[in-house]
């Protein structure tokens, strides 16, 4: 329950239950969209850049086993989410897929939004660990939209969904962001550090007030997402969190490390699984794929399963 408290007053929660109020009290409160696009950009930059620097200075024996490791969990998460979301779910092929695809992805602003938590209460966690977010969401999406084509006889659209994934600009910033960051240093980072590193908190807080407000007008298509999606959202953020921490432990990473990749494999995509869900699977109903994960996922692990890994990853470590 303190560490329950200690995340609830983080400024970063704060801001996305700001945001919620707003949206619910029907204020005009909003983020211009190209603002909303410009902070999303910069904040996938600003972790690639952080986690660049780290791999920089990390051996090949430190990251091997965690990498793998994180790319067969963002292979395996798709396959047995669209197994149970057939079988339990009673959800046809597309929609199944295509919710998959979101569970098998990660959130990045969830990610950061654990990192924020760890620095506020002075955990250390490798640097390396951002980019265990390409490892886990290019799999998670790839693997998704190959059982669709399984499951539908061949999708037309598989190799446009693969390539929007590979080329959207979340997987091009942390990938670049990464690329940058190995080649310059932490030297190279010093010099960006005042853009890039001390204001990082402040635009996250700025990104998630605009959270707030979309999770809230997801609310409403709550009725029509069905006892057992309600229950997916939740319970599966718990299992596949766990199942992170568990392997990070076991890999060898540190708390804040384990915990890392606990939050990111709890975390479920609403930027680039929509992106390439649009493309492959034009049939699947948002609704379906976008509602438990906004509104029931996304601010579940902002609030409860943030505090409720690190005490796994804590008491694991």
């Amino acid at each position: 329950m303190d560490l329950v408290q200690t995340n609830l007053l983080n400024p970063v929660v704060l801001a996305f239950v700001l945001g919620a109020v707003a949206a619910r009290a029907g204020s005009d409160l909003k983020l211009p969209d190209p603002v909303y696009a410009t902070l999303s950009m910069y904040l996938v930059l600003a972790i690639g850049l952080k986690g660049g620097a780290s791999l920089s200075e990390s051996s090949f024996g430190e990251i091997a086993l965690p990498a793998v490791a994180a790319l067969l969990l963002g292979a395996a998460t798709p396959v047995w989410s669209y197994a149970l979301l057939r079988r339990f779910g009673k959800l046809n092929v597309p929609d199944s897929a295509a919710l998959a695809a979101h569970y098998g992805s990660i959130s990045i602003v969830t990610f950061m939004a654990g990192l924020a938590y760890l620095d506020s209460i002075g955990v250390a966690y490798e640097g390396f660990v951002a980019a265990f977010a390409a490892l886990l969401e290019i799999p998670g999406i790839a693997v998704a939209l190959v059982l669709a084509q399984r499951g539908m006889g061949g999708t037309r659209n598989l190799a446009e969904g693969i390539r929007e994934t590979l080329t959207g600009r979340s997987i091009v910033l942390l990938a670049g962001g990464l690329a940058i960051g190995m080649l310059t240093g932490t030297a190279g980072l010093e010099k960006v550090a005042p853009f890039f590193v001390d204001p990082f908190q402040g635009v996250l807080c700025l990104f998630l007030l605009e959270m707030g407000r979309v999770a809230a007008r997801r609310l409403e298509d709550l009725k029509s997402s069905g006892a057992f999606l309600l229950v997916f959202a939740t319970v599966a953020a718990l299992v596949h969190g766990v199942i992170g921490v568990a392997i990070g432990t076991w890999t060898g990473l540190s708390e804040g490390g384990a915990f890392s990749l606990g939050i990111l494999s709890a975390s479920a995509s609403y930027i680039a699984a929509p992106a390439a869900v649009r493309l492959s699977l034009p049939e699947a109903n948002p609704s379906v794929y976008l509602t438990p994960v906004l509104a029931v996922t996304f601010p579940f692990n902002l609030t409860v399963g943030i505090p409720a890994l690190h005490a796994l990853a804590r008491w694991m470590a």
